[in-house]
């Protein structure tokens, strides 16, 4: 199981706001950042989703995520550019969507979209650490990031808008219109939905990765602490057997009965 330390965390949120800070400006940076300020107690703490069994289900995940997934569009733009594909959005663009395609995981106005989950059967058997707050009004989280996305008076390209929407690729049914469609003139006109997609799969698949391996060293400190109590215990009874050659004697120095 990963966990991030305080520092982990903190450090995590300066590079986000370093982000927002270095490729925004104006008007767009300051309506940002008064988000960014509104949210920050709940957006710090917030988990990137529920499960053990999905990725960053811990304190601090969402914005470590975030961070992932915008480095990850940044590498595979210039790969996917490298490669010959049209590149017809720029950097700002992609980032902006990369940051918010799942800032509906934060809540709403008052209410956090992850609670801690209070019921030990599905923590231990599910692995459910966290479970959706039943006070917030339902809407996809795609839906919800463009809704607070409009309240701070934050407006969209249509390419910031394709990408953000669509980052979840056909994880989420409503996208099947955008990228199941049979019309050529239907089709997308920008790659940047496809660069962020795998640059969320790739963050998810790898942070899920990590938690496994931590998973798998806990395992390997408890089996190391049983083999040790062990090889304890069974020098401790050969040491009694050779001090012993008689069978009772043995039999008294291993249940406490004195020799007479």
């Amino acid at each position: 199981m990963k966990q991030l330390t305080e520092k982990q965390i903190t450090d995590n949120w300066n590079e986000l706001r370093t982000i927002v800070n270095n490729t925004f400006s104006g008007d767009r940076l300051e309506k940002l950042n008064k988000m960014y300020d509104y949210f920050e107690d709940r957006m710090v703490m917030a988990p990137a989703s529920g499960r053990a069994t999905f990725h960053n289900a811990m304190v601090g995940g969402y914005v470590e995520h975030i961070l992932h997934v915008v480095k990850n569009a940044q590498l595979l733009k210039d790969i996917w550019e490298k490669q010959g594909a049209m590149i017809n959005f720029t950097d700002e663009e992609l980032i902006f969507a990369a940051l918010h395609h799942d800032l509906g995981k934060v809540g709403d106005l008052e209410h956090d979209y992850y609670v801690p989950q209070d019921n030990d059967w599905r923590v231990k058997t599910l692995g459910e650490i966290f479970t959706h707050n039943k006070e917030l009004q339902y809407m996809t989280v795609t839906d919800r990031a463009c809704w607070i996305l409009q309240h701070f008076g934050i407006s969209m390209t249509q390419w910031e808008f394709i990408g953000l929407r669509l980052t979840d690729g056909l994880y989420e049914e409503a996208n099947e219109k955008y990228l199941k469609g049979y019309n050529p003139d239907f089709g997308l006109r920008s790659n940047i939905a496809y660069i962020l997609h795998q640059a969320d799969m790739m963050a998810t698949h790898i942070e899920s990765d990590q938690w496994r391996a931590g998973d798998e060293v806990e395992s390997e400190k408890v089996q190391k602490s049983v083999s040790k109590i062990k090889e304890a215990v069974d020098t401790e009874v050969k040491e009694k057997f050779t001090k012993s050659t008689d069978a009772k004697d043995i039999f008294n120095e291993l249940f406490g009965e004195p020799k007479k």
